[in-house]
């Protein structure tokens, strides 16, 4: 009894510490937002000062190491430590989207374009994106933690690792792919392309691509839900 209250009180302050960084995330980009975006957040994108270029992409990381700390430190085992890392960031990034929502009444639907990172280029998606990887990240450590609770010795093998992995780069592809082939036409192109990139508006997303990822994601999470499934007799 007493350790099921230890794991709810761990799992409750990772939400919390989770939200409470959305929010930190959220308010940043507010203020970012009322800088370059006075008339609001759409594409194409506003040219940044480079000193602040550079901050951004110290923040990105800083936020991902921030995540990743938290779960590390919470964690009792390589399982539950990347478990609750996997959930650190899934809720993170989901209220991230809704303290955006309540803050500034954006996005204006789940399909609404954004910008989800920068490096080492900007990742392109609509909302709805981002937010189903999510799920599917938080999905992946439930399993995680639920496995190991039950025995430790559980680990991915090494199928459901290239399952994950290569869903994971798919994913990162249909979200970096319009700005990679952007990158190489500047390079191949005249001087004048060099302002491609302040007059990128993008046109459609591959959900193909994005559909392709998510089902290689959702195998490799079944594979390994299945292969350490306890049976009971």
């Amino acid at each position: 009894m007493k350790a099921m209250e230890m794991q709810w009180r761990q799992l409750t302050w990772l939400a919390i510490f989770s939200i409470a960084m959305a929010f930190l995330e959220t308010a940043v980009v507010v203020y970012l937002r009322k800088i370059y975006y006075p008339e609001g957040f759409d594409f194409p994108l506003t040219p940044m000062d480079p000193q602040l270029v550079v901050i951004e992409w110290l923040r990105e990381v800083a936020t991902v190491l921030m995540l990743a700390g938290v779960g590390i430190l919470a964690g009792r085992s390589p399982n539950q430590r990347l478990a609750f890392f996997l959930a650190a960031f899934s809720i993170w990034d989901i209220f991230y989207y809704a303290f955006l929502k309540l803050l500034l009444g954006w996005p204006e639907s789940l399909l609404t374009w954004d910008i989800l990172f920068l490096i080492p280029v900007p990742w392109i998606g609509p909302v709805l994106a981002p937010c189903l990887i999510s799920l599917t990240l938080l999905l992946l450590a439930a399993v995680i933690y639920s496995r190991d609770l039950q025995n430790p010795a559980h680990r991915l093998n090494g199928r459901e690792w290239s399952f994950l992995t290569l869903g994971s780069l798919l994913v990162i592809l249909s979200w970096t792919r319009d700005y990679l082939m952007l990158s190489k036409s500047r390079v191949a192109a005249s001087v004048e392309s060099s302002f491609i990139f302040s007059d990128y508006v993008p046109q459609s997303y591959n959900w193909w691509l994005f559909a392709m990822a998510e089902v290689l994601l959702l195998t490799g999470i079944f594979l390994f839900w299945k292969r350490t499934k306890v049976l009971v007799y």
